[in-house]
């Protein structure tokens, strides 16, 4: 086939340019497109790109010539939603209309797939269209073993609205953790910046300094503390770092949340308390697509309500979702 250019259309605005190319080239795989992307043979508004990069309505994609013919048996194949797994997301919805959906997502459920991930949100969105021809899509994501609030877009236009929220700051964020130990201070501003650092499958954030690191900044206030051993945490992220919370606890005020062996290795465990993820995302707030401001708030997941009750914390009251227009 000959050089080709596409203009992105309404239904695939904010898709990752991989996930494009899967849905209108599946013979393509996915080291084919690396490779091509890698010698700029595929750009994008005449720009090299990037498998992760996000396209946008009315964007032109310039598509070399390709191989032809099905998808190979090696191709990687969405995995069918059974009828449970649809139970289970509908279980999980906060709020709906026609415009969003809010998702309270439990500990240790991937929202992308990934090098082993077989289950993951993003493959079963279908089971969520509720009669609409769109498939709804993330606009912001969430760590596989963090729970909470998580936003999907019903359309398209919903999701560029949505999505120019978060990247503008207009999407208020709150979190709630458990960490061990008491930070010096009851509350303030941690300003330190952050680098990825190692190869596939152990990537890590770190603490940075010099050219190589990206801002990331985190407000904190301590709601109670349980005999200094741990204390309750409400945390808001001014920026979206990858692991910026659990950088920002366990290096700058050197206390890891509760079960974050990854950023806090033994100290993030206590005896008796169990060994997931102390982090969940409480509460969003941001502009509603249709306008107004729309205000959601997850209940705590298993794990942190036993936890709570461990240390006396008092259970908090969920309130429910509201639009304000």
């Amino acid at each position: 086939m000959p050089i080709e250019h596409r203009i992105v259309q309404a239904a695939d605005a904010d898709s990752r340019l991989d996930r494009w190319f899967r849905r209108h080239f599946p013979q393509v795989t996915q080291g084919a497109l690396q490779k091509l992307l890698r010698t700029g043979q595929i750009r994008v508004d005449g720009k090299r790109a990037e498998t992760n990069t996000r396209l946008a309505r009315g964007q032109e994609i310039r598509i070399p010539p390709l191989p032809e013919g099905p998808a190979p048996d090696t191709a990687p194949r969405e995995r069918p939603v059974t009828e449970e797994d649809a139970r289970a997301l509908e279980k999980m919805i906060l709020y709906r209309d026609d415009s969003v959906i809010a998702l309270n997502k439990p500990h240790g459920l991937p929202v992308q797939g990934g090098p082993n991930i077989k289950k993951h949100l993003d493959g079963m969105l279908d089971a969520l269209r509720f009669g609409h021809e769109e498939r709804p899509r993330l606009v912001h994501r969430l760590d596989r073993d963090t729970s909470g609030v998580l936003l999907l877009a019903r359309d398209a236009l919903a999701a560029k609205r949505l999505a120019a929220a978060f990247r503008g700051r207009d999407a208020e964020k709150t979190y709630w953790a458990i960490v061990v130990g008491q930070p010096q201070f009851q509350g303030g501003r941690i300003d330190m910046p952050l680098a990825r650092t190692g190869g596939p499958q152990g990537e890590r954030t770190a603490p940075a300094t010099g050219k190589e690191g990206v801002h990331a900044i985190t407000e904190f206030n301590t709601v109670d503390v349980a005999r200094r051993h741990a204390t309750w945490l409400e945390l808001k992220p001014l920026t979206g770092r990858t692991h910026q919370l659990r950088v920002h606890c366990a290096a700058a005020l050197e206390c890891p949340i509760l079960g974050d062996g990854k950023y806090g290795g033994q100290a993030a465990h206590l005896e008796g308390l169990p060994h997931a993820l102390h982090l969940h995302a409480r509460s969003i707030k941001v502009p509603h697509p249709e306008g107004g401001t729309l205000e959601v708030t997850a209940p705590l997941p298993p794990h942190m309500l036993e936890t709570f009750g461990f240390l006396g914390f008092e259970k908090p009251r969920t309130p429910q979702p509201k639009r304000r227009v």
